[in-house]
């Protein structure tokens, strides 16, 4: 489950086809199969376009761009079936290769496209940088087992999303949790996005480092927490006192809702106590994942 935590850990168990690059299936060093030269992944390239070829659709999902892909290559939690580059994506990536390779990562050689192919198989309009991996999910966490790893600790900070729908929202939120040191990021099974390619980018790798846990019914989820010494603290614009003038120096969870809506009246009764940002002027009220960012910002800071 510790995500955040898989620099220099020991590799999970792979299956052959995730062979490292330069390695065959026994990890023998050198024994693999070179990477092509520039010229003859050109010449790769013209020949199966010659034929009408495409790269095959995805086993798993597909993650793009060089923060998401250089995470997802060097995650040990992470499963890759396929790299798809270009000769400058591969180039970008040599400090991700090297490392996964440092820490004994099978990984698959890489499959040299063009830009085009990466465009056929990628939404419209992604910004992939040359490169994309199809990759199966990462292991599902549990509320039972995020209780269970920080149940000897004193203080943490978890993020809980109610019904944010918004993939690129949610992207954002897991990027804010990872650089303010954020345990996980709750959301709802349902009225929540998928792990998708637009939600790894929008997360910038971030989607390696923090779970995302998601939960049939928050209020319950909350309830858990509280009960393994999580004090819940819900963001409204309705709360009496600024996070600044709060004790959020133990276990805190900061419950967030969507834009509009906000928090549902049910999750609201479940939390602890409502507070809110100091935000005025002629705009009262923040993007939801900029809001996460000051409140965890404000939460580093307290405890500073």
């Amino acid at each position: 489950m510790t995500r955040s935590r898989h620099t220099g850990s020991a590799p999970r168990p792979s299956s052959p086809s995730d062979r490292p690059e330069g390695r065959n299936p026994g990890g023998k060093a050198g024994a693999g199969k070179p990477a092509a030269p520039a010229k003859g992944e050109r010449q790769a390239k013209g020949e199966r376009q010659a034929r009408g070829e495409r790269p095959a659709p995805a086993r798993g999902v597909l993650l793009y761009g060089l923060h998401p892909v250089a995470a997802a290559w060097t995650n040990p939690e992470r499963r890759i079936h396929r790299l798809l580059v270009t000769e400058s994506g591969r180039a970008a990536l040599d400090a991700a290769m090297a490392a996964a390779r440092a820490h004994g990562l099978r990984r698959p050689d890489p499959t040299p496209v063009d830009r085009t192919e990466l465009d056929r198989l990628l939404p419209a309009g992604a910004v992939h940088q040359g490169m994309a991996v199809d990759a199966a999910p990462l292991p599902d966490v549990g509320i039972e087992d995020l209780c269970n790893e920080l149940a000897g600790e004193q203080a943490a900070v978890i993020v809980a999303l109610d019904q944010v729908t918004d993939p690129h929202n949610v992207g954002a939120v897991l990027r804010s949790a990872a650089a303010f040191g954020a345990r996980a990021v709750l959301v709802t099974e349902r009225h929540a996005p998928e792990t998708t390619g637009v939600l790894a980018k929008s997360a910038s790798g971030a989607l390696e480092a923090v779970p995302l846990v998601r939960v049939t019914n928050l209020a319950r989820a909350l309830t858990e927490l509280q009960q393994n010494g999580f004090w819940a603290v819900g963001l409204a614009e309705s709360g009496e006192s600024t996070l600044a003038k709060l004790n959020l120096t133990g276990k805190t969870v900061l419950v967030m809702g969507a834009e509009g809506s906000g928090l549902r009246r049910l999750t609201m009764e479940r939390c602890d106590t409502i507070a809110r940002l100091p935000t005025g002027g002629p705009v009262g009220s923040l993007n939801v994942s900029n809001a996460a960012a000051v409140a965890l910002y404000e939460v580093a800071r307290l405890r500073d």
